[in-house]
């Protein structure tokens, strides 16, 4: 692993003026940043503050991005608990994806992977889970359709009621 940024051993005070100076500033003005930097007594390259403002950009992106998939998803489907859990997972293992990816950038005493390891376990899990009851819903949607073409052959229910009570039950499985 690469030498621990500078910005990473700054005050938890000044990084918190920076980063605000980085997002109001556009992301720009890095020989300024690093003046001020400069002037309040530590001594950080327009470089470094261009790597860590970049990798900031970069996940401030992300979560923007996740966050109007997220409206975007409850006001397709505000009635579809499944696919906000299936969002809300997704999110979460890409969230902490993001974060196993950027560990040269990050502080390593602010971030535990232990705990991140034991947040993964769970996710794992419900997504097996989540997987496990789709292909059960599907296996009982097929087994309904194949009883609606028994009925249609032993009598009593026409084709196309036939053809709309299968429609029906398959597009559930769906």
């Amino acid at each position: 692993m690469g030498e621990r940024s500078k910005i990473l051993t700054l005050p938890e005070a000044t990084r918190a003026e920076l980063d605000q100076r980085l997002i109001s500033g556009g992301f720009q003005g890095y020989v300024e940043l690093e003046d001020w930097l400069r002037q309040q007594g530590y001594e950080v390259g327009k470089s470094s503050i261009h790597r860590y403002g970049s990798a900031m950009e970069r996940r401030l992106a992300e979560l923007q991005r996740s966050t109007q998939e997220a409206r975007a998803l409850v006001a397709a489907a505000p009635d579809d608990t499944d696919a906000m859990a299936r969002a809300t997972m997704q999110m979460l293992q890409q969230r902490l994806f993001g974060l196993l990816r950027d560990m040269d950038e990050i502080d390593p005493d602010s971030v535990d992977i232990a705990k991140i390891a034991k947040a993964m376990a769970p996710l794992v899990r419900a997504s097996i889970a989540q997987q496990q009851f789709m292909r059960e819903v599907a296996e009982r949607a097929k087994a309904a359709a194949e009883q609606v073409d028994k009925l249609t052959k032993t009598g009593g229910l026409s084709a196309d009621s036939a053809a709309e009570l299968r429609r029906a039950i398959l597009g559930i499985a769906q």
